[in-house]
């Protein structure tokens, strides 16, 4: 009598996994032959950098444009509190983080489109709650100290599959609200109400940027840290105000510092003579590209061109 061996079914993660993730690790190896990208979590980590940098840099073009440096860095603050919040109720932190993060984000947009307040009031006073109150609870628990470790620090190196694969529909999702509405960010950076005037639905597009810049700043702390979130979405949009002349320029220029800053500053950190934080590795690449950028801007100016 023979028996025919049944094959265990696949699960659906595990069939994206091989039918997506597997084949796109294996191009990166290929298209960077080094050492160092021999090992999975390298190209896993190299993947999730330029799924993440393309998003950071366009979002960091409206950021600059509408002065919001300082609305980043209280998402990315109030990032603490969400995972602090997690393991107080026995939630799993990646249901916790980008909540809170979208409530504090959008609670944001809301206060102040209704209070009339400055912007840079409104995000004090959410910044400084949301500091609190990861404080307040952390006092109860002390525990969580160490489990916070990870969110200030990052590290894009333990990235998951399930985590690439949320980093890419987030791309999906910010590319399509980019094509129709940049512009539109664009002039309401520059004047709203001029913007209002004009037709465009400024509380849609208000609403739905900081969502969605929310979700990216949660994405970009589990890659480089709490500490360096701002400086992924300001210093490749400063470095490219300096090198370029419209806002078109501006956007390409953002993309080639951020997703070059990021492939080499992986690659450097990951050598025996260097071994430094990836994060910290790539932000000061990026502040390079800046160095580089003013002293373009000046000779410029000096030149009167």
């Amino acid at each position: 009598m023979r028996f025919v061996a049944r094959s265990q079914p696949v699960s659906e993660p595990e069939f994206l996994k091989m039918l997506i993730l597997e084949p796109l690790y294996d191009i990166v190896g290929r298209l960077l032959p080094f050492e160092v990208m021999d090992a999975t979590f390298m190209r896993r980590a190299l993947v999730g950098l330029l799924l993440l940098t393309p998003m950071t840099a366009a979002a960091g073009v409206q950021v600059v444009t509408h002065r919001m440096a300082f609305f980043s860095d209280a998402i990315s603050h109030s990032v603490f509190t969400g995972l602090a919040l997690g393991i107080l109720f026995a939630v799993h932190p990646h249901w916790t983080l980008p909540l809170f993060a979208l409530l504090v984000g959008l609670g944001i947009v809301a206060v102040q489109r209704r209070t009339g307040l400055s912007a840079d009031t409104v995000i004090g006073v959410f910044f400084s709650a949301a500091i609190a109150f990861g404080l307040a609870i952390i006092s109860r628990e002390p525990g969580l100290a160490r489990e916070l470790q990870r969110v200030i620090y990052g590290d894009i190196l333990t990235l998951t599959d399930a985590e690439i694969m949320g980093t890419a529909v987030l791309l999906l999702v910010l590319t399509g609200f980019l094509i129709f509405g940049f512009n539109h960010l664009l002039y309401i950076g520059v004047n709203a109400d001029l913007a209002q005037a004009h037709q465009v639905r400024v509380a849609a597009y208000q609403y739905t940027f900081a969502g969605l810049l929310a979700l990216l700043v949660v994405l970009s702390v589990r890659a480089v840290g709490m500490l360096l979130v701002t400086a992924m979405l300001i210093v490749p949009a400063a470095a490219a105000r300096n090198l370029s002349r419209s806002a078109g320029a501006m956007f390409w220029w953002a993309q080639v510092i951020a997703v070059s800053s990021a492939i080499a500053g992986l690659l450097i950190s990951a050598q025996d003579t260097v071994r430094t934080a990836t994060g910290a590795t790539i932000v000061l690449i990026m502040s390079v590209w800046f160095a580089v950028g003013a002293i373009v801007a000046g000779l410029r100016r000096r030149g009167g061109g």
